[in-house]
């Protein structure tokens, strides 16, 4: 089982690299799109001393692995040292497909959203897998350790200040579309990394909770879990019910709660994960 679990974590990695080496070969460099880290450099890098992105991101991985392994430790070290020897070998690998595919006939705002797509799923892949691609990422995890910022804070610092330095370099409206890359690379990074949202998590408050539970148990055929509350301030008990349903029963299940009883109060989240074995999700 540990064996497939480490073949299945370097299958992402792999294919993680091959796709956001693909995406920087297609979409990122030949339309200047610098949406955030050491590639987004890269770019800077060749169009103002005519450096080759490939050789770039190689050097700054090597760099900012030996900063990793002086200010961070062997252990988060070693996370980033595979992705950022590979990265830029299958950047260099991938770069003939220039030669098979042209998307020259489309929008750049297109070009810009495939290039978050493809970017986003590569990225999200090689996370997935327990791994880092590098480079920025390790500045990340520094910033966060010495500056006591979180990750998040970081990545839109760091990010964020090499797409609006790309307005300096390769303009205005390449700006906007590094912009547009760096969103939809976020949206499908975490898509990736937590799944596709299919499920909703509910609390219910309400004091009918009897009719709620029949109407669960019976007509939407979910289980449900109960636990007992009381109030914060005015200590009254009480009992709340804890379901998670398919998105698409969602608002049928809102609908009739505030049928059931119009004083209801619902807590409802995005459930990415079932954890909990007494839940049972209809099919």
């Amino acid at each position: 089982m540990k064996v497939m679990k480490k073949i299945r974590e370097y299958d992402y990695l792999i294919l993680g690299l091959i796709l956001a080496s693909v995406s920087f070969n297609l979409f990122l460099a030949p339309y200047n799109l610098a949406a955030g880290g050491i590639a987004g450099i890269s770019l800077f890098a060749h169009k103002l001393f005519n450096i080759d992105e490939s050789t770039f991101i190689f050097l700054g991985n090597i760099f900012l692995l030996v900063l990793s392994y002086l200010l961070l430790g062997q252990e988060k070290t070693k996370r980033s040292l595979l992705g950022s020897l590979l990265y830029p070998l299958f950047i260099s690998l991938t770069s003939f497909i220039t030669t098979w595919i042209s998307f020259d006939n489309l929008e750049t705002v297109v070009i810009a959203i495939l290039a978050g797509i493809l970017s986003g799923i590569g990225s999200g892949l090689i996370f997935k897998g327990g791994f880092t691609s590098g480079g920025t990422d390790i500045l990340n995890q520094i910033m966060e350790k010495y500056m006591h910022i979180s990750i998040g804070t970081s990545i839109i610092l760091v990010d964020g200040t090499i797409t609006l330095l790309s307005g300096f370099i390769f303009g205005f409206n390449n700006m906007v579309y590094a912009i547009i890359t760096l969103i939809i690379l976020s949206i499908f990074n975490n898509k990736i990394l937590l799944g596709i949202n299919n499920h909703k998590s509910i609390y219910i408050f309400s004091n009918k909770y009897p009719d709620i539970k029949k109407y669960l148990h019976q007509e939407l055929k979910y289980d449900s879990t109960d636990f007992d509350i009381q109030g914060g301030f005015t200590n009254k008990k009480g009992k709340a019910i804890f379901t998670v349903v398919n998105a698409k029963d969602y608002y049928k299940l809102k609908l009739a709660l505030k049928i059931i009883d119009p004083k209801v109060f619902i807590i409802a989240t995005n459930s990415y994960q079932q954890v909990n074995a007494n839940i049972q999700i209809r099919s």
